[in-house]
């Protein structure tokens, strides 16, 4: 595979601020675990392993199950996410998958049962930001830590 370069070192300027939207929108609004369900979902959805990688790492490191994140890919049939968790991933597959779906009535009826205004703009954004952290760690061909060794 031709190796395509490193966004951040071709044009540090342009990525500074998608880093400063990002610290932005992990402020303590919405729960850590909540936050890294929905990330690494998205990421799941548009198959970014460098993302994906990312964010169970990071799951794990504030304690999430290991059930939970092996299943997350099938949260619609597990018993172990919350009515809230569960709201915000249909929310994520809504607009993840936004040409299909169109975002929903019943996915946002869904979402507006679990969350208050500030809290869906707050997760409509972080969904968002994945989504374009995925196409950008897609485009680029991002490399996540496993593979790396291995090419080392």
């Amino acid at each position: 595979m031709a190796q395509r370069p490193n966004p951040f070192t071709a044009n540090p300027a342009a990525m500074k601020p998608w880093i400063e939207i990002g610290k932005t929108i992990q402020d303590d609004e919405l729960e850590p675990l909540l936050k890294e369900l929905v990330m690494t979902r998205a990421a799941q959805i548009n198959g970014c392993t460098f993302c994906i990688h990312h964010h169970v790492e990071d799951a794990r490191k504030q304690g999430e199950s290991e059930d939970r994140l092996h299943l997350l890919s099938a949260w619609r049939e597990s018993t172990l996410y919350s009515a809230r968790e569960r709201a915000a991933l249909e929310w994520t597959e809504a607009l993840t998958l936004v040409s299909q779906t169109h975002a929903p009535n019943d996915a946002y009826k869904t979402l507006q049962a679990q969350f208050n205004e500030a809290e869906q703009v707050k997760l409509s954004l972080l969904i968002a930001l994945t989504n374009a952290w995925n196409r950008i760690n897609i485009g680029f061909r991002r490399v996540h830590p496993a593979e790396a060794k291995k090419a080392a």
